[in-house]
C-alpha cells in the first residue's frame, strides 16, 4: 500500500512512519495467520484481533484477513478459544470473556475499512458463537465473569477494565447482526444489563483501581460519554500521566507503558478532546523502534525500557490511534462508536442501586 494511504498525524507521525509499524506486525505473524506479542511468543485472542485492526488500518488487507481466518479456523466447539497458544500449541485451555467478545470489533472494524460483505456473511457465525459464549457467563446483575476453565467451569469474578471492552465488543456485535440481517434481541437486552452494572453497581467488579485500564476503561468501552466521560478521565489524571512520556500503567510503579497511552488518547478523542489525546501520542514516541515497531513500556525512574519487548498490540494502538486523530479509514471512529446500537436501556429504579458515574452515556 502506498504511503499515502495510510494513517498519519502530522508532527508526530507521517505516512511512512505507520506503514513501518503495520509492516513490523506482519513481519511477526505466523504463516498459520496468528499475531504473536512479539516473535516466539505466545498468542492471545484479543491482542491477535487488535493486531490484524491494525494490519486492516494500514492497508494489508490479505495479512488481516489471513489473521481473521486463523480465528475462524481455531475457535472452539462452544465459540470460545484459548487464553494463550505458543506456536499452535496450548498454553492455557481457559477462555477469557473478553478475549472472545472482542472478534466483533475485528470484523466490525475490517468490514467497515474494506466493505467487502463476503468477509462479514463468513465470520458471522464465529461473532455469534463468541458472543453467545460470553454471554453464557453473564451475572444476574449483568455484569460478565472474567473466565471459564478448562474443564467448563465458571470463574466468578467480573473486571471493569474487561466488562467494559465486552460493552463496546457487544455494540459491535449488534452492529454486524442488523448488517447481515440476523436480529439478536437478546443480546440487545444483555447489553442493557451490562451497561447498567457498569454504570451503577461498583460492587459487582474486582477492585482494580490502581490499573490505568481501570481508569479509562469505561470510557473507550463507550460506557461513559461526554462529560460524564471528561469527568471520569480529570478525575484521577494526575495519578496516572505524566506529559512527557504518556501514562502508567499502575498508579504506584514509575512505569508508563505505550498501548495504555494510546488506548487513553482514544478514550480522549471519544470525548472531543481531542489536542490532549495527540499530545500522549506524541509523548510515547519515545517508545519507538527504528524499524516501526514499538517498545512495551519504560521504567522511568531507571530510564529502562521494560519487559524488553517490542510488542505487536503496542504497535497496533499506535496505529488505531492514529488513525482515529486522523479520519484516514471508514472505521476511524470504531472507539467514538456515535453510530453503534446501545441496547436495551434499563430501568434502574427497581433495584434501587446507587450510580457508579454520573449519567451521559448511550445505553
Amino acid at each position: 500500500m502506498a504511503p499515502g494511504n495510510v494513517p498519519c498525524v502530522p508532527g508526530i507521525l507521517t505516512p511512512s512512519a505507520v506503514l513501518a509499524t503495520v509492516r513490523s506486525i506482519a513481519a511477526t505473524q505466523e504463516p498459520s495467520g496468528a499475531i504473536p506479542w512479539f516473535t516466539g511468543g505466545h498468542v492471545d485472542p484479543w491482542d491477535h484481533v487488535e493486531s490484524a485492526m491494525a494490519l486492516s488500518a494500514g492497508g494489508l488487507r490479505a495479512e488481516a484477513e489471513a489473521a481473521y481466518e486463523w480465528s475462524r479456523r481455531t475457535q472452539r466447539a462452544d465459540g470460545s478459544w484459548p487464553m494463550q497458544v505458543r506456536e499452535g500449541v496450548v498454553e492455557d485451555a481457559g477462555a477469557d470473556t473478553n478475549f472472545c467478545a472482542y472478534i466483533a470489533v475485528g470484523v466490525w472494524h475490517h468490514l467497515r475499512v474494506t466493505g467487502d460483505a463476503d468477509f462479514a456473511h463468513r465470520m458471522w457465525p464465529v461473532v455469534r458463537q463468541a458472543i453467545d459464549f460470553v454471554l453464557g457467563l453473564q451475572a444476574e446483575r449483568g455484569e460478565i465473569y472474567w473466565a471459564g476453565d478448562q474443564n467448563g467451569g465458571i470463574l466468578p469474578e467480573a473486571l471493569l477494565s474487561g466488562c467494559s471492552s465486552i460493552h463496546h465488543s457487544l455494540r459491535c456485535a449488534l452492529a454486524l447482526a442488523t448488517y447481515v440481517d440476523r436480529p439478536q434481541p437478546e443480546w440487545e437486552v444483555a447489553l442493557g444489563r451490562l451497561a447498567h452494572a457498569l454504570r451503577h453497581h461498583p460492587d459487582s467488579f474486582v477492585d482494580k483501581r490502581r490499573y490505568s485500564m481501570d481508569w479509562y476503561y469505561p470510557v473507550l468501552g463507550g460506557v461513559l460519554r461526554g462529560q460524564a466521560g471528561r469527568d471520569r478521565l480529570w478525575e484521577r489524571w494526575r495519578h496516572f500521566v505524566l506529559d512527557e512520556l504518556g501514562a502508567r500503567c499502575v498508579d504506584d510503579h514509575p512505569w508508563v507503558t505505550g498501548a495504555e497511552t494510546c488506548e487513553l488518547a482514544l478514550s480522549l478523542d471519544a470525548v472531543g478532546e481531542v489536542d490532549l489525546a495527540r499530545d500522549l501520542l506524541a509523548a510515547m514516541q519515545h517508545l519507538r523502534d527504528p524499524d516501526g515497531s514499538y517498545w512495551t513500556g519504560l521504567v522511568y525512574s531507571d530510564d529502562k525500557r521494560w519487559p524488553e519487548e517490542r510488542t505487536t498490540w503496542t504497535g497496533a494502538a499506535v496505529v488505531l490511534a492514529a488513525d482515529a486523530l486522523s479520519g484516514t479509514t471508514p472505521a476511524s471512529d470504531i472507539f467514538r462508536a456515535d453510530e453503534l446500537p446501545t441496547g436495551l436501556a434499563i430501568d434502574g429504579t427497581r433495584c434501587g442501586c446507587r450510580s457508579l458515574y454520573a449519567t451521559g452515556a448511550p445505553g
